[in-house]
């Protein structure tokens, strides 16, 4: 593996990855390098970090980022939440007791080409979030929903019958072998999208038709957070309801999950981009404008807004056996088809 110093240009946010592995976090942190991303004459690795106790049948949270290029501030809301979680372990004796009860994992940066690139899709071209073997069953939004028309457009799924890419594949291959197994599990993939609104879509992306299997625990979820955090502005919904896309990396490890017989919920968290260009319209004159908060003042609001969601999720996977069972109600499944199938 090749320093980040070889690189010919600052990489903050690896550079803060690598920080932390260096600090001498050992006693608590484990990590692996899933795969090597070549990036001119340097390789830059794709890191999985994790905290808490790693034997398979203990619940599991991962949270993860940086899987579009462009949007780095996925990625820094998630260091940002491993940094305050390794501060607290040099004095938090209940968050010490917590980790020996749950495993936590950290995929910070899945595309680490893409973000030097300043670019949606990896150095190959490739649309990471299109680039699963899974299919739409119905008719998606020209180009965005995914094509394999050329890597020069946006939104390339790379070629019929190619294997996925190599961060796709390390991202798919660590879910399946360190997240699925546990008897419940749950990943928050950050991301930064248009809207006012922060959101948050579970699968599927490939149909409006076909809820998931877990569409009551989904919901419960939704009303736990809501109960417990009733003045946040967060809007779950189904990706559906949005547009369909071909390849979606979460509606494919969904689908890998429900060959076990385990709970696995995937959310994606889309930050809404809108309220950071309503107050600062002059960040468009910028690529980064469009998916970041440009003003120092606005990135740390973002960075500590999320942190709720983050903890209350971490607690949700801890405490599932306390609410799981209340969720499989007929009732439930009517509030969550009127509310997301009407």
């Amino acid at each position: 593996m090749r320093a980040p110093s070889r690189i010919q240009q600052p990489f903050p946010e690896l550079e803060q990855i690598e920080t932390i592995l260096q600090e001498g976090n050992a006693a608590y942190l484990h990590h692996q390098v899933l795969c090597q991303v070549p990036y001119g004459a340097a390789e830059l690795p794709v890191y999985a970090l994790t905290l808490g106790n790693r034997a398979p049948d203990v619940p599991c949270v991962a949270y993860v980022g940086g899987i579009h290029g462009l949007e780095r501030i996925g990625t820094q809301v998630v260091i940002a939440f491993l940094e305050g979680l390794l501060e607290r372990l040099k004095w938090d004796r209940v968050l010490a007791e917590i980790l020996q009860r749950v495993r936590i994992h950290f995929l910070p940066l899945v595309n680490p080409a893409g973000m030097l690139n300043k670019t949606r899709a990896n150095g190959q071209g490739v649309d990471l979030m299109r680039n699963a073997p899974v299919d739409s069953q119905e008719k998606t939004i020209l180009l965005a929903g995914g094509h394999r028309i050329s890597s020069a457009l946006p939104w390339y799924r790379g070629k019929t019958n190619e294997p996925m890419q190599p961060e796709a594949q390390a991202l798919c291959d660590f879910i399946t072998q360190e997240v699925l197994p546990a008897p419940f599990s749950l990943v928050l993939d950050c991301h930064s999208g248009f809207g006012f609104r922060n959101q948050i879509w579970f699968p599927y992306a490939r149909s409006r038709c076909e809820p998931i299997k877990h569409l009551k625990e989904v919901c419960y979820l939704r009303n736990l957070f809501m109960q417990t955090y009733p003045h946040q502005d967060y809007l779950f919904e189904p990706q559906s309801q949005h547009y369909l896309v071909h390849g979606d990396l979460w509606d494919f490890l969904y689908l890998e999950s429900l060959k076990q017989n385990n709970v696995f919920l995937p959310l994606t968290l889309e930050m809404g981009s809108w309220r950071w260009i309503r107050k600062n319209p002059l960040q468009l004159r910028q690529l980064l404008g469009l998916y970041h908060p440009i003003k120092p003042h606005r990135l740390n609001r973002v960075l500590r807004s999320h942190l709720i969601l983050m903890e209350f999720l971490l607690h949700a996977t801890l405490s599932y056996q306390n609410w799981i069972n209340q969720s499989d109600a007929e009732k439930l499944e009517q509030q969550a088809l009127a509310l997301w199938y009407p």
